[in-house]
């Protein structure tokens, strides 16, 4: 049976210790994908969602939750995010949000990049909810991780 990292020799949750591992680049991206209505898709690219510019509000919802990871997942280390990259792309029936992050740091950015693509979506649906209450996250996956020990992982299929 595999050892989890995140568990101490008692089975109880621990936060791993990294202070010996080598400083390194790594980055991560990830993405989620906001399913909603013609009319709110019809707002979005006329820029006229009641509330404000949704995809601006999406884009820095995403790079502050990004910064505040460690605070809302409880076993992630703080660590220096030296970049977040978020793209919005409005689809005919869907909102895309890819956010990449990367940082030099002991241990990687893959749930700041996760954090970050859902974040980005709970804001957007916060902008758009009053127009289309069916608003959903329909995912939040990881699509690839560089840098580190365990190195370069893409998810299969991803672009």
């Amino acid at each position: 049976m595999a050892k989890f990292t995140h568990l101490d020799d008692s089975g109880d949750a621990r936060m791993v210790d990294v202070s010996a591992k080598e400083i390194a680049v790594r980055s991560a991206t990830a993405r989620s994908v906001v399913t909603m209505s013609d009319e709110v898709i019809g707002l979005l690219r006329g820029g006229r969602v009641p509330k404000g510019d949704a995809l601006a509000v999406a884009r820095i919802a995403a790079i502050t939750g990004t910064k505040r990871t460690p605070d809302l997942i409880p076993l992630c280390h703080p660590i220096a995010v030296h970049g977040v990259d978020v793209d919005i792309e409005v689809r005919d029936d869907s909102v895309e949000i890819i956010a990449t992050v990367r940082t030099a740091d002991r241990t990687g950015v893959e749930m700041e990049a996760l954090t970050a693509a859902a974040v980005g979506a709970l804001a957007l649906i916060d902008m758009v909810k009053g127009v289309d209450r069916m608003a959903a996250i329909a995912c939040v996956e990881l699509l690839e991780k560089k840098g580190g020990r365990s190195g370069h992982w893409t998810r299969a299929g991803a672009q």
